[in-house]
């Protein structure tokens, strides 16, 4: 498939005028895409049922005859005030009981039927208009959820929602009470209605019921989005496309992709370096204009996934964002590597966000690729490198992978919900684990939780995997390749309670976890072939020992080609053990200088220098916030 660039565009945000003229220099740059729409609604609908839709038909005619296509928007991320004098019960509600309320953007609860009707009926209209336009070549449904904390909502809708699907899961309140163990500080109810929101509790809630509700509010951005998917399949032919976010665990991606043609997902480097990825002062420093070398990959490998091939970038950060603690400038050439990253990893379209910088509001410190005064930023000439250089490429592929790491949402709720040690966080333990497979060279695939499949890999890692699906189990027993799972795998049933026999409980493997500790910082375990434990480590008795630690318990334990690791591993470990695997596995990885990343297709390797100096490995050479193609084998 051949690749392309974009660029989300506002037109309710410039004269009329300035529409013609934006879009012939988006031609002549070499875009395709334009997403718009997504925030229109108070324009689309200024009063309730009146109507205003032809803007909207000339800014798509306008940008369609400058042979550009468009991503139309669902507005439903930004209802406008009169909504809420409609509906005044609408607004989600945080923990603390406290509604979160009209003058941004994300003020509604994905359970509120009232707008969930109102939802359906504007993109109905909109679906209506547009779904046999030849401009309007995608669609996206909302924008961002979970963005600002707005999955979990206490509300009155909430709560009525939550108690009507206990009644379906469970169907008999002494089920209930059985499955969360509610005999424990007589927890025990009566009744469905007498069920409160985990919220607002003396300590702790009973962390079943609190998955419980993660789970439930998960399923209601599922129902949400699929009232939006379905309007639109009966109406249009197009794909549609939600754009998720990066390092967002609250609802389960892979449940909303599966009414999706195409996965997104909104990729500001620099932006989560500075507000959520953990790492080190130096860290920070080292990579403060170009973003972790790793979080951007794991990102367009877990979307590829979830679109079950097809992905997209539709948010591409080009300049300093205005939303992180501090926002830096990005190193010249790093718009033009982050797109041509991406497209290694196998992204369709990569859309730069914005075409021009707001000269208002809340987004107005955040750069475009052009500045408010319409001359070009400097991402501006990078994006046309890119599509030049996309014009006169061969097509990049999707490369092979021999390793893959099973990722699961609610596993990163169980250890929400339940920790242990203040520092255990899963999507760092997955990312810990991702990183340590690029610093190798590898390939890597993202697989579901309830994968059933797993005989097209030579490795498979699933550390923190709170419970096993069955499908996945299956998969394991008969799986030829090695896998290595820990620490904390299996460790939870469904109901979120401690099973017996007691974890890891895997396929031959004669070791249980008789004891756990949370490790704090500067408190670490020695394994003995070298590097450490932190954060967290098993106590195992029995089976096959592979590693030990220096203080006499089993480290790394094996039956065939299953292991389990029964720590969180330092980097040190982690890349030893990780190699030794490999090479049981046949696995050939190729160890890459500090900074310098590689994705592969086949024909091609893309190596990608994150690092502020030109690096040498072996044959190539390539310069600071460069990157280089060359034929495998060169």
């Amino acid at each position: 498939m051949k690749r392309a660039l974009g660029v989300c565009y506002y037109p309710e945000h410039w004269d009329e005028a300035q529409w013609a003229v934006d879009a012939a220099q988006m031609a002549q740059i070499g875009l395709t895409w334009v997403r718009i729409g997504e925030f229109a609604w108070s324009r689309l609908e200024p009063k309730p049922d009146k109507l205003d839709f032809g803007w909207l038909d000339r800014a798509i005619e306008t940008l369609g005859s400058a042979g550009l296509k468009v991503v139309l928007g669902t507005p439903t991320a930004t209802p406008p005030r009169w909504m809420l004098t409609k509906h005044p019960d609408m607004l989600a509600v945080d923990a603390q009981g406290k509604e979160r309320g009209f003058g941004s953007r994300r003020h509604y609860d994905f359970s509120h039927s009232g707008y969930r009707a109102e939802c359906a009926r504007i993109v109905t209209l909109l679906a209506e208009r547009y779904g046999k336009n030849p401009h309007v070549a995608a669609w996206q449904t909302d924008n961002e959820y979970a963005c600002h904390d707005t999955v979990l909502s206490y509300s009155s809708a909430a709560l009525g929602g939550f108690r009507d699907w206990l009644a379906q899961k469970y169907q008999s309140v002494d089920a209930l009470n059985r499955a969360w163990g509610n005999v424990f500080w007589s927890m025990e109810y009566d009744d469905f209605n007498d069920i409160a929101l985990p919220n607002l509790t003396v300590t702790e809630p009973n962390p079943a019921h609190v998955m419980a509700f993660r789970r439930f509010s998960s399923q209601m951005v599922v129902e949400f989005n699929k009232i939006q998917t379905d309007i639109l399949h009966r109406h249009s032919a197009a794909p549609i496309a939600h754009n998720y976010m990066g390092m967002v665990t609250d609802f389960d991606h892979f449940d909303v992709g599966a009414d999706l043609e195409i996965a997104s997902w909104d990729a500001y480097p620099l932006g989560f370096l500075s507000d959520r990825l953990p790492a080190t002062a130096d860290h920070r420093i080292a990579f403060a204009r170009q973003g972790d070398p790793d979080l951007q990959a794991f990102h367009h490998d877990l979307y590829r996934a979830v679109g079950r091939g097809r992905w997209w970038i539709m948010e591409q950060q080009p300049g300093p964002v205005n939303w992180a603690p501090w926002n830096p400038d990005p190193l010249l050439g790093m718009a033009r590597l982050w797109a041509w990253e991406a497209f290694a990893h196998g992204a369709e379209a990569v859309c730069y966000f914005r075409w021009r910088q707001a000269p208002f509001a809340q987004e107005q410190m955040h750069a475009g690729l052009l500045r408010p005064d319409s001359a070009p930023a400097p991402a501006y000439a990078e994006a046309a490198m890119v599509a030049s250089e996309l014009c006169e490429a061969t097509e990049v592929e999707i490369g092979p992978a021999d390793v893959a790491i099973v990722f699961d949402y609610a596993s990163a709720w169980a250890w929400q919900t339940q920790p242990q040690g203040r520092d255990f966080n899963y999507f760092h333990l997955i990312l810990d684990t991702y990183k340590g497979l690029r610093r190798l060279g590898l390939n890597i695939d993202i697989l579901p939780p309830d994968t059933a499949d797993l005989s097209g890999y030579k490795m498979v890692l699933a550390p923190g995997l709170a419970t096993i699906a069955a499908p996945l189990m299956a998969a394991l027993q008969g799986f030829e390749g090695t896998a290595l799972m820990g620490p904390r795998t299996n460790a939870k049933t469904a109901e979120f309670a401690t099973p017996v026999p007691l974890p890891p409980a895997l396929p031959g493997l004669k070791s249980v976890v008789a004891r756990v500790e949370s490790l704090p910082p500067g408190l670490v375990v020695a394994l003995e072939q070298g590097g450490h434990f932190l954060r967290w480590r098993e106590k195992l008795q029995g089976g096959k020992v592979v590693e030990m630690t220096e203080d006499g318990w089993p480290a790394l334990v094996a039956a065939d080609g299953i292991h389990y690791l029964a720590g969180w591993p330092d980097e040190i470990a982690l890349d030893r053990i990780l190699a030794s695997l490999c090479r049981r596995s046949g696995i050939t990885t190729d160890r890459l200088p500090e900074g310098l990343r590689k994705r592969s297709d086949g024909q091609r390797s893309y190596y990608f220098n994150y690092t502020t100096a030109p690096i040498s490995h072996g044959a190539i050479t390539v310069g600071s916030a460069d990157l280089q193609i060359v034929a495998n084998g060169l």
